[in-house]
């Protein structure tokens, strides 16, 4: 694709706050401008993301209910039955623990807990353990609720939407004809179908996109595109982090401008919506990460999954720094 002309990215963004839809060639034509006209995409990016979140920062922090034990086979995944990668393996944390975590979420000064569990769907009764912690943490404090277990049944969505669950994580992760090269053991629609059951719930809707696991750059617009279709409610942008000991520990990170423009691609294709910068944005967009919050509105604040983000008070200084405003929960 041309990559040598400028284009109009303010005018463009403006008219997406008019209400215009970024069209797939304009999205795409976003992950190939050359690097020197990065500022200007940023730039445009923030106009959309200022018109609908001003300067507002929303954290998130994520705990780790259930590591490892997986039997599914994802190969971005220290966690998942193929991965050799030398991490904590343990069954579930206690309810005490669980309710812990969320006290821990508002000293973070985080808006949203995020309560996560390896594995391929979560039993009725590892359900109702979830329930029990979500329904004391909702009476102790004001925090928006985060589940991402696995695959749903029906009856097990109305479950968590009554005992007080705000949201649902299920990421896309990658383009459908990508989807083979990163796991045999379920495909693209099961993860589709996921999102669907949550949301018919009354579930808020989260799937977004795992970047840097070979995906063209075509397939990552028409992820974008797909999320957009699913109307996701927040859309998490990871960057692969290569674990040693995964199938995909050879995969190179991805090079700090090229997340710039990704994030910008997502700002733009989806505008209303909560743009999350997630795992990996340490190690991908490194020193460059205060840029990507001129697209996106939304980060974790300390460390993921199985994996080490930095230290909450750095977060909190980059967003001052910008002259941003955290998005806090109320204690």
């Amino acid at each position: 694709m041309e990559t040598t002309s400028l284009r109009d990215w303010k005018a463009l963004a403006q008219s997406i706050i008019k209400g215009k839809e970024i069209t797939y060639n304009e999205a795409l034509q976003l992950l190939h401008v050359p690097d020197e006209e990065v500022l200007e995409v940023m730039n445009a990016a923030y106009l959309i993301r200022h018109h609908h979140y001003g300067k507002k920062v929303k954290l998130n922090m994520i705990i780790n209910t259930k590591s490892g034990l997986c039997p599914e086979d994802c190969g971005y995944c220290s966690q998942s039955i193929v991965s050799e990668a030398p991490i904590d393996k343990y069954a579930w944390l206690t309810k005490e623990k669980i309710v812990e975590g969320a006290f821990e979420a508002q000293k973070r000064k985080a808006g949203t807990y995020c309560i996560v569990a390896s594995g391929r769907r979560p039993t009725d009764k590892e359900v109702a353990h979830v329930v029990g912690a979500v329904k004391e943490i909702r009476q102790k404090t004001d925090l928006k609720i985060c589940a991402c277990l696995g695959f749903l049944t029906d009856d097990q969505a109305h479950e968590l939407v009554e005992a007080g669950v705000h949201r649902y994580n299920h990421n896309l992760n990658t383009h459908a004809d990508n989807y083979d090269n990163i796991c045999s053991t379920h495909g693209y629609e099961d993860r589709v179908d996921t999102v669907t059951t949550s949301k018919k719930a009354g579930l808020s809707p989260c799937s977004g996109a795992i970047f840097g696991m070979g995906e063209t750059n075509e397939q990552a617009v028409e992820l974008a595109f797909q999320i957009k279709k699913l109307d996701a409610d927040s859309i998490p942008c990871n960057f692969l982090v290569a674990v040693p000991g995964t199938p995909l520990e050879d995969k190179k990170a991805l090079k700090p401008m090229q997340c710039l423009k990704l994030l910008a691609m997502m700002r733009f294709v989806n505008p209303t919506k909560e743009i999350r910068i997630s795992g990996g944005r340490e190690v991908n967009l490194r020193s460059l990460q205060p840029l990507g919050l001129f697209a996106a509105n939304s980060i974790f604040v300390g460390d993921y999954l199985t994996t080490q983000g930095q230290e909450p008070t750095a977060d909190w200084g980059l967003i001052e720094d910008l002259g941003f405003e955290i998005e806090e929960c109320a204690l």
